[in-house]
This record gives C-alpha cells, structure tokens and sequence, in this order.
C-alpha cells in the first residue's frame, strides 16, 4: 500500500508539466524539487515579482574559484545574475532538474565546449562551513562549562553533548571495537557522529544558516565513506587480511579457483559503498518526500482551482509536518548507523583471533 502510494505521487508529480502547460505559467515541480536538493553557485533564499511582473530572485552569492588555461579567476557568483548573463569568458548553466555548472564561451557568446576546474564554495561547501563552527562553538561551550563547574553534574548544553559523547562511546566504540582498542578510534567516531547528526538537523531547518541538504549530496557522504575505508584498512592487522586472502573453514578448492578471496576482497570495497549510498538514499528521499507533499498544493491549484489547492494544503502541511519530525529521528538514526558501521568494519580490521581459533583447509 506505501508502494502503490509513493507511485502515485510521483506519477502526479511527473504529469504536472504537462498537465499545466496550457497555462499562462507552467509549474515543473520535479525541477522544483531537485533544484532543492542538489548544489548551487548561490544560495537562494525566494522569488517576488515586482509591479510590472517581472520575477527576482533574492540569493546569497558564494565565492566562484575557476583554474582555467593555467589562469586563476574568483569573483562572486552574483556576477551571472542567476544565469541570465556571462562574465569573464564563463557561462551558469543548469540548474533545477539539471546539473549546474560553469562552462567557457567565447567573446559571441558561444559555448567553446571547455569546462574550467570549479574549485567554487558551493551552496553545500558553505554549509559545511557554518555546520562545522556552530558545531565547534557547541563542543567550546560545554568545555567551557566543564572548566567553570569542575567535579560537578552537567549543565544546560553541556548535559546534551555529555550524553552524545558517553552514548557513543559506551553503546558504539566500546562494544564494536573493544574495550582495549576503542580508545585509539574514539575521536574520529565521534566527529563522524556529530557532524553527521548535525547536518542532518540543519538541514531540516528551512531557511539560512540552514537548509541545505549537505548529507543527502553524494560527494559529502562519499568522502566520509573513504576516510572509513582508509582508517578501516591501514589499521587491519595480519589476521584481518589473512581471513580475506586465506579465509578459514572455506574448502580448499575454492581458495585455488580462487572464488572466496575474491569474494572477499570485493567486500572489503563494498562495504563504504554501503555506508555512502544509505546516507545519501535516506537524506535525499526525505527531503524529496517533504517536498513532494508541498508542490501538491500548486500542482491541485493549477489542475483545479484554488479552491481544491487551498483544502488539499491542510492535508499536505500535516503530512509535512508528520515527514518533518519523523525525519528528525531518522537525522539520529542515520548518524548511529554510519557510526556504527564504521566502528564495527574498524572492529573487525583490529580484532584478535579468539585462543583456540584455528586456520585449517577442509
């Protein structure tokens, strides 16, 4: 039944356009949507029409960084006009449902084919940005907190971030990893645990500081994929990669062929693909899903009136509001399981074989 009606809310979404397109203004709630969703060169914030009913856009221009021809150019994003003019030999292209991105053209303004290395501060570098310092400010605080009221309980703030930090030690590293091992990975599972958790929530919050759906982009969660890949591997001891390459209670006919080794190896590279995909999967739908159900609204208002658009919002606002605070759980719950993931692949890289544990060929 929740199959059946995530179908037919997307086929309602992507019959819209053309549903509306006899209209004055075409409404593309898929573009809509992913321009939500995917990085920029700025950072919108909303439209208005003046009197004449020409329409603006209000935005934060974002530093643009171009290396292009052995040639350094930075300048501010605002100098496209949201798309609608070239500078210094570059064009904005894209956007909505398509990839935005910077390409070279010509003094005719003709497109020459090149694309520029973009270094850029995009909308999300920017957020990761502000997500780290209010996230610092938070860790500074309570350690300040601990320097004030020393040998006493916890206080205000410090009482929220002492309770992450011993979760996450007692509930994840200590378990996963060991009680003789964890302290050597503490740190990092904890910065994976609290940037994660932290950007999820600011990116449920619908306007600037906020809003920008850092974990739900394929490049962010694929970073934080390497680094535990990278950690996972070097701190692999001799039994981790002799169970890969020699893995005990396995025939010996298929360590020859040699199917399991390869079986195993491949795992070894599978499992941050794993954690990059659920993060970015799970981030993504949810923001889709919050959208989804607001261009409802504008897609009924087209298709019947206002009339029908104005009764189906209470219905669409209530279900968003319901998808708002289940994806405040699911914020927590995605930043435990990459966390704990993490710490259980570490685990089992730095794990010693139990006494009697025996490596023989059957």
């Amino acid at each position: 039944m929740k199959n059946l009606f995530h179908i037919l809310v997307a086929a309602l979404l992507l019959a819209a356009p053309v549903a509306t397109h006899a209209e004055e203004e075409s409404f593309d709630p898929g573009s809509m949507i992913i321009g939500h969703v995917t990085d920029a060169h700025s950072w919108h914030m909303f439209d208005y029409k003046t009197s004449d009913g020409a329409e603006h856009a209000v935005a934060i221009p974002l530093p643009v960084i171009l290396w292009n021809d052995g040639r350094l150019d930075v300048f501010m994003s605002s100098r496209f006009h949201h798309g609608h003019a070239d500078y210094n030999g570059y064009r904005l292209v894209g956007g909505g449902a398509e990839k935005e991105e910077i390409v070279c053209v010509d003094e005719a303004g003709n497109l020459t084919g090149r694309k520029p290395l973009d270094l850029s501060i995009t909308k999300t570098a920017a957020a990761i940005i502000i997500a780290v310092i209010l996230l610092l400010v938070i860790v500074f605080i309570a350690r300040a907190g601990y320097k004030k009221r020393p040998n006493q309980a916890p206080h205000g703030l410090q009482s929220l971030v002492e309770m992450l930090v011993v979760f996450v030690r007692d509930s994840i590293a200590k378990p996963m990893i060991g009680e003789k091992r964890y302290e050597r990975y503490l740190p990092y599972l904890l910065t994976l645990f609290f940037f994660i958790f932290f950007c999820n929530i600011l990116g449920l919050i619908p306007f600037f500081p906020a809003g920008a759906n850092i974990t739900g982009n394929i490049a962010v969660t694929a970073t934080l994929a390497v680094i535990t890949f990278l950690i996972t591997n070097i701190s692999g001891n001799r039994h981790y990669w002799t169970d890969i390459f020699n893995t005990p209670g396995v025939p010996a006919w298929l360590k020859v062929f040699p199917l399991m080794p390869v079986v195993e190896l491949v795992g070894v590279f599978t499992k941050p693909i794993v954690l990059m995909i659920r993060l970015f999967a799970n981030m993504t739908a949810g923001h889709i899903v919050i959208l989804g159900f607001i261009v409802i609204i504008f897609i009924l208002s087209n298709l019947f009136g206002m009339a029908v658009g104005g009764a189906v919002s209470v219905v669409s606002v209530l279900f968003s509001v319901f998808i708002s605070l289940l994806e405040c759980l699911v914020a927590y719950i995605q930043a435990f399981v990459f966390t704990m993931l993490t710490a259980l692949y570490i685990g089992m890289a730095v794990a010693e074989p139990r006494h009697g544990d025996v490596n023989t060929d059957k």
